[in-house]
């Protein structure tokens, strides 16, 4: 009796230390220490982050919630832990930010299996970054064959205190995503608020968060909320089709991969603009050769002016004008094919006044590539693209603008990338408009180049929600998920006391201020939204000559969401500089230590000494400067400032 009590103690302690190892918290920490992940695994599976020794997410769930299955979060116990590191350099085909990006992260691989009941496996990846946190869930078939019905995500953000946070909210998981992103505490957040992404808060001057997604895959796109405890953020996943915000979010019947969950930090809101984690959570290029994508500014037929017609005489000055501006596309928009959202809809067909041929010659001839517009439903019918494409392939098109999906559920999701690939098959860009935020896929797929899903220049046609601080707020927020179809270029600029929603349209910022959003907006394929008697002539036009649309690097000169934004970006050993303020006239100082030791010729457009009057008047000045100096930028209300900066050869 005796010897079996012994016995019985050494086994009760020999399988607390068992449990109590297997209870052990795993961690994770960035490659110059600076960010760590804590991974709980207690029964309950929860993960913390820290920054420089902060934490900045508490302890937070994991988890599923499915129909028909009972929770997938408690009861689990690791089974097999998996450590690497990765350290990498690779070349982008289209160069967003950087002509060389380096991918350098610490990973952890936890397998984990319930205990008891059904015992599901689930495997979580945790990656740490020098800017940031992401982590992924990978799920399995279930005992019963068909789908697993997934309901919710139980991802939280259990966020300390109480940052200010940058909140835009869509109305809904169904929309065109084109909102504005409003300064709020987080607590005014709760149950029923659904916010887009992505979603930025700033904890201190030097701790910015940032939280998105990258590589959504066959699955439904996320939206934040809270559980109704201050501060304790949620996942929102997309409902389906027919399903409400209880129903069923995503349909597998074989193992899924979420996308990645994505924590940006940095100790300053540009380290966030700087940052390339979204494209490098995303996979390497899957275009064998991908030479024929060609990133570039394009000239658009559009309603922006509010007299153009789906003529051929109109087709061909929009050409003109992308011929005289050097410019390689000219966009053909909507009613190029007839009349659009119909079941006659043909998208082989053009329009009766309209002649393809002649339209795709007179292009060629002044060195233009056509782009064409196409309404979603008029794509996808009858599988009208598997056509469509291969068409458009041989008559020379460059690309493909669709609109109007207004959806980022998993059905959605995967029509994207049906979209995508079918028009890589047949050397088409695509640049979605009411479309979701991007998540990355310019890496894998390329000539996804760019897409909407951003209150842009057209909302100076709607009404009087476009603002200079909107315009500001942009590069800190939506940007941040990457490419921004915004359509700069509105060149009939005016007063805020002046401006009214009008035909031909007006624009609420100084013409200063809407060259430095060629600048600072993100977009390889950028579209021009003015008519070209606006442009041609008229002072500013020569900088849309010369600059790019892609670049070598980026650098963030100063400012925050609710002042200014000012940016310098690389292009060959040509630097440019883009500056865009809010409504209050200021001075700044700008460091020029981006540029290697040297002598510059710095050529400046920014706001004339009358620009608050008149704000269409811009100064142009040419300076000598030497790297590593400060110069002065006053701007006006709404103003803006750019700069060409070309080494001085001796």
């Amino acid at each position: 009796m005796k010897h079996s009590c012994i016995l019985f103690c050494f086994y009760a302690f020999f399988m607390l230390c068992i449990s109590q190892s297997k209870a052990q918290p795993y961690t994770v920490s960035s490659p110059d220490k600076s960010i760590a992940v804590q991974i709980e695994t207690g029964g309950q599976l929860k993960y913390s982050v820290s920054f420089a020794g902060n934490q900045v997410i508490q302890p937070s769930n994991l988890g599923f919630s499915f129909r028909d299955e009972p929770d997938l979060q408690k009861d689990m116990q690791i089974f097999q832990v998996d450590n690497t590191s990765h350290r990498e350099t690779w070349t982008p085909v289209v160069k967003s930010k950087h002509a060389r990006v380096a991918d350098r992260y610490n990973e952890l691989v936890l397998t984990a299996q319930e205990s008891s009941g059904a015992r599901r496996r689930v495997d979580l990846v945790f990656r740490a970054y020098d800017d940031g946190v992401a982590f992924r869930y990978k799920l399995y078939r279930s005992e019963r064959a068909g789908n697993r019905l997934l309901t919710r995500e139980l991802t939280s953000f259990n966020i300390p205190g109480n940052p200010t946070a940058w909140v835009v909210e869509y109305g809904g998981y169904a929309s065109s995503q084109e909102s504005e992103f409003k300064e709020k505490p987080l607590d005014y957040l709760t149950e029923k608020t659904i916010a887009g992404l992505p979603f930025l808060m700033k904890y201190s001057d030097s701790c910015w968060i940032a939280i998105t997604e990258a590589e959504i895959d066959n699955y439904s796109a996320f939206y934040i909320g809270t559980n109704g405890e201050k501060n304790h953020l949620t996942t929102k996943l997309a409902p389906l089709p027919g399903e409400d915000e209880q129903g069923v979010k995503v349909r597998f019947a074989d193992r899924i991969q979420t996308p990645w969950r994505v924590i940006m930090i940095g100790d300053s809101p540009g380290k966030l603009i700087e940052s390339e984690i979204v494209q490098n959570l995303n996979p390497p290029c899957a275009i064998d050769d991908p030479s024929w994508i060609k990133p570039g500014m394009s000239a658009w037929d559009h309603w922006w002016s509010g007299e153009v017609k789906m003529e051929m005489p109109v087709i061909k000055e929009y050409i003109d004008f992308a011929s005289e501006m050097g410019w390689p596309y000219m966009l053909v928009d909507w009613q190029w094919y007839g009349q659009f959202n119909r079941p006659e809809a043909d998208i082989c067909t053009p329009a009766k006044q309209l002649n393809m041929p002649e339209i795709l010659a007179y292009a060629k001839s002044k060195n233009v590539r056509i782009w064409l517009w196409l309404y979603s439903t008029d794509v996808n019918r009858n599988n009208a693209f598997q056509k469509a494409f291969p068409l458009y392939k041989k008559w020379g098109i460059a690309g493909v603008k669709i609109d109007f999906m207004d959806r980022d559920d998993q059905e959605m999701v995967n029509w994207y990338r049906d979209i995508i690939r079918c028009a890589a098959d047949n050397h088409l860009l695509v640049d979605f408009h009411g479309a979701y935020k991007p998540d990355g896929i310019i890496r894998t797929y390329p000539n996804m180049i760019t897409r909407e899903g951003v209150m842009g220049n057209e909302y100076y046609k709607f009404g009087n929600r476009m603002s200079p601080e909107h315009n500001v707020k942009l590069a800190y927020t939506r940007m941040l998920a990457g490419q921004m179809d915004y359509t700069p270029g509105g060149f009939n600029n005016v007063t805020a006391e002046e401006f009214k929603p009008q035909k031909p349209a007006l624009v609420a910022n100084t013409r200063a201020a809407e060259l430095a959003k060629f600048v600072v907006y993100e977009s390889p394929y950028t579209v021009v939204c003015e008519h070209p008697k606006f442009i041609l002539g008229q002072a500013g036009a020569d900088f849309l000559k010369i600059v790019p649309t892609v670049w070598d690097n980026i650098k963030f000169l100063g400012g925050t969401p609710d002042k200014y934004v000012a940016i310098a970006k690389q292009s060959g050993d040509e630097w440019f500089i883009g500056v865009l303020n809010n409504s209050v006239e200021k001075e700044i100082s700008l460091k020029l230590d981006f540029l290697p030791a040297g002598k510059y010729e710095l050529t400046v457009w920014e706001d004339a000494k009358d620009a608050n009057k008149n704000p269409k008047n811009i100064k142009k000045t040419l300076l000598k400067v030497e790297a590593g100096k400060v110069i002065k930028v006053k701007m006006a209300k709404a103003g803006g400032y750019v700069a060409h900066i070309k080494p001085v050869k001796l």
